[in-house]
């Protein structure tokens, strides 16, 4: 007899029974509605002050540059001290970044390196506290409301996106990018308020006094030697690094659409719809155990949607395969989240963060520079097919050749590693 699956909104139950993970996800959500302001004040700033696309370009590397090595820097960090130690000192860092940003604004301030430096000191704090604060979920809810957890910071991020660029629109258009920044600074002072509530979390090994401790080696080692660690990473790195679309969205509206800036929007703005949708429904998947299977299913999905996207023709087709691509990529993310935070021994928690951290940020910008590359030298429509075909494949060979990944299953109660879960862990970093 075949098992009915049911179809079940947002998980809230970390929302109810933890006050620790509410207050986090408040300012959480906060603090990206008001990170995704500030973002669009720093490009249309960069644009006024140097009318170069060298100098909008410029903003990725003052972002991309920090995000990485202060990244991996944080990993370690991570798994030394308290846990929420760093993420209330980056998370204050930031909010020094966002008055900065303000001030340089109120001062109008004409030299763009003074910009492009406060937005890389924000982002290296971010970066900073980033693995810390992955490992936050794991600690606060139960095992099996962890994903539920995710996809609860997942819909916030993708109704902060959605929402977050028109209202800097509005805000700019009104009060100029003084005000734009001041409400990034207000949104980090209530995360900041949020963080300053939660309990401590100390790796674990760490003394009671709180003092620092000298992290266990071989954190890139367990990443390699768990099949399911290094599978789901590999799984989220094929899907990205072969089909990332977002940079031929320039190239297929001026094909096809005739260069409408309206409906380079839509591009946009359906991926984050389909994100929103499958977050408000994540219910349905988040109960799930068979997390790893989940996880490659979406992934295949994402691929398939975005091959589809390269054949489509009308505009209503585009637009649904884009709005599909973003619900799998939001299935994706939520269960490898969980997956990777529930498999990792606690003493590892921060530098496996840093590592999935990495991979989520080097992998969507090298796979839309491949997309670029492959696309000039063929068509957009030929790129998107061949990346989305490759990212099939990938997906598949992981699975083929993963099966405790095929395999896993969520642990159903809150899963702090044994003892014999960190000897193994130990003998696994050598």
């Amino acid at each position: 007899m075949r098992r009915r699956v049911r179809v079940r909104f947002l998980d809230t139950r970390p929302l109810h029974g933890s006050q620790s993970f509410r207050d986090l996800w408040i300012g959480t959500s906060v603090s990206q509605l008001g990170g995704q302001i500030a973002n669009v004040a720093v490009l249309a700033q960069v644009w006024d002050l140097t009318g170069s696309p060298v100098g909008t370009g410029a903003i990725g590397l003052a972002t991309g540059l920090p995000m990485v090595l202060f990244g991996l820097l944080g990993g370690t960090l991570a798994d030394t001290v308290d846990r929420r130690a760093v993420v209330r000192a980056t998370t204050a860092g930031q909010l020094l970044a966002a008055a900065g940003l303000c001030a340089q604004a109120l001062a109008d301030n004409r030299n763009v390196l003074v910009l492009l430096a406060l937005v890389a000191m924000g982002t290296s704090c971010s970066a900073l506290g980033a693995p810390a604060r992955r490992t936050f979920p794991v600690r606060l809810l139960p095992g099996d409301q962890v994903a539920a957890g995710l996809a609860l910071t997942n819909v916030s991020f993708q109704a902060a996106m959605l929402i977050g660029p028109a209202m800097a629109g509005l805000i700019i258009a009104r009060w100029d990018f003084p005000a734009a920044y001041a409400t990034q600074a207000v949104a980090m002072a209530v995360a900041m308020l949020a963080v300053i509530r939660l309990p401590a979390m100390r790796p674990e090994g760490a003394d009671a006094a709180g003092g620092r401790r000298r992290p266990k080696r071989g954190g890139w080692r367990i990443v390699l030697r768990r099949p399911t660690l290094w599978g789901s990473m590999a799984t989220d790195l094929s899907a990205t690094l072969l089909a990332m679309p977002i940079a031929l969205f320039p190239l297929v509206n001026e094909i096809r659409f005739e260069g409408n800036p309206q409906t380079l929007g839509l591009f946009l703005s359906a991926v984050a719809v389909g994100g929103i949708t499958a977050g408000l429904l994540s219910g349905t998947v988040t109960r799930w155990r068979r997390g790893g299977l989940v996880q490659l299913s979406a992934a295949g999905v994402w691929g398939l949607a975005l091959t589809c996207f390269g054949l489509a023709g009308p505009l209503w087709l585009a637009l649904g395969c884009l709005a599909v691509a973003g619900a799998a990529d939001t299935v994706s993310v939520v269960t490898r989240s969980a997956l990777v935070q529930l498999e990792t021994p606690d003493a590892y928690r921060g530098r496996v963060s840093s590592v999935e951290h990495v991979i989520g940020v080097a992998g969507p910008e090298l796979g839309n520079f491949r997309g670029g590359l492959l696309a000039s030298a063929t068509s957009a429509s030929f790129s998107l097919v061949f990346g989305g075909l490759s990212a099939i494949l990938a997906i598949a060979t992981v699975s083929a050749t993963n099966a405790p990944l095929r395999a896993y299953r969520t642990p159903p109660a809150a899963a702090k590693p044994t003892v014999p879960e960190v000897a193994d862990a130990a003998a696994a970093a050598g």
